[in-house]
């Protein structure tokens, strides 16, 4: 297994990295700026640098990965386009080079409530319409995909238990961003994870249960 990940300097795809590294698993990361990411990364990433809005070389910089994470989001701007480009555009550009070079499971990181039309977040830029977009494009591509709907994203190390859900069943909680990364990289060895949409929170009075039973308990509803 080598994992690519975009969005890999990202708060999110930072702990992607460190998850997969820790698991032993090569990791090639998609960078903007080689100079930050060699200075946020840690040692042993491949870098390479690109930009999801500019599919052209997208597919050579896969390579020869075999699984690939997306951790990418618009970030906060004056630019009513960028939730466009980057949740909707940039996610199909990385879901058609993964189609492309015989990806084998693509995890994409997306958010709660993206079936929401009426929601808050869409005041900015149609925010979660196009992360919407980008889950169902990458549900018809045919490719083995997890998508994970988290909760609002915390930086804390939360010891609370994991709630999981299947899609549409959640909408407030709020998860650590290092229990984010370890479910998608958790779902790279679950095969109950593949071809779903997993909701997740965490909660103090949530039981404790192994990925395992997490994800097969989506799997079965």
């Amino acid at each position: 297994m080598k994992a690519f990940v975009a969005g890999a300097t990202g708060q999110t795809g930072q702990r992607i990295v460190q998850e997969l590294m820790k698991r032993d698993i090569p990791v090639r990361a998609l960078v903007r700026d080689r100079t930050a990411a060699q200075a946020i990364l840690p040692p042993g990433v491949e870098i390479t640098v690109g930009d999801v809005s500019q599919p052209a070389n997208l597919t050579a910089a896969i390579a020869d990965c075999t699984v690939l994470l997306c951790a990418t989001g618009a970030k906060p701007s004056f630019d009513p386009t960028g939730p466009y480009r980057v949740d909707y555009e940039g996610t199909k550009n990385l879901v058609d080079a993964a189609k492309a070079k015989g990806i084998e499971h693509f995890v994409l990181v997306s958010s709660l409530c993206v079936s929401r039309l009426l929601h808050p977040l869409n005041l900015f830029y149609l925010i979660l319409v196009w992360k919407k977009w980008g889950e169902e494009y990458l549900q018809r591509s045919g490719l083995n995909y997890t998508i994970v709907r988290p909760g609002g994203l915390r930086n804390d190390e939360s010891p609370d238990a994991i709630m999981m859900t299947s899609a549409d069943n959640l909408f407030e909680g709020s998860i650590p961003r290092t229990k984010v990364a370890q479910i998608c990289v958790e779902a790279l060895f679950q095969p109950s994870a593949r071809n779903q949409i997993v909701e997740v929170i965490t909660k103090p009075d949530a039981p404790i249960k192994p990925f395992e039973e997490l994800f097969a308990s989506v799997a079965l509803n």
